[in-house]
């Protein structure tokens, strides 16, 4: 099952070593370093000794095609799942995203920055319901459209 991707993530309780392992983050060898690739090492290291058994007669250089064999299985599924990653998607509403669209006013919005109002606005499909305040010197009424500005704080746009 680990050779296809299904094996199960376990913890290991080390004792007084539980500190980890460091690893390097982002680097070449990032995931080479798994109970996964020590599987698919042995694998590759196990069948290629099994079937050029016959074919190599000296054991030396059957043991070096073998640990070859390995190392490509290794290397072959490390590229695989880095590729099957960049396949990922991150589906979060980061609000940055929403400058310069169009929104509709949900509750009226108060002029001058004197008070909060809402807005809806859809970022990659989703609706989403934001409160904003304008700079603008008369309230916008709700079911208005306003455009996004800029983000201010955390949960606030500025529109017009």
């Amino acid at each position: 099952m680990t050779f296809i991707g299904l094996g199960a993530d376990t913890d290991v309780d080390a004792g007084p070593m539980d500190g980890g392992v460091d690893s390097v983050e982002d680097g070449e060898l990032s995931g080479v370093f798994s109970f996964r690739n020590l599987i698919n090492f042995l694998l590759g290291y196990g069948w290629a000794g099994v079937l050029f058994y016959d074919s190599i007669e000296k054991r030396v250089l059957l043991q070096i095609v073998a640990i070859a064999v390995g190392l490509v299985f290794v290397l072959a599924f490390v590229f695989m799942f880095r590729q099957v990653m960049k396949l990922s998607h991150d589906g979060s509403f980061k609000m940055i995203e929403a400058v310069g669209l169009t929104a509709d006013v949900y509750l009226r919005i108060p002029a001058s920055r004197s008070g909060r109002g809402k807005v809806q606005v859809s970022v990659k499909g989703s609706v989403h319901e934001v409160d904003a305040v304008t700079d603008r010197g008369e309230e916008i009424p709700t079911g208005g459209q306003v455009k996004i500005l800029e983000v201010l704080g955390d949960d606030l746009f500025l529109v017009e």
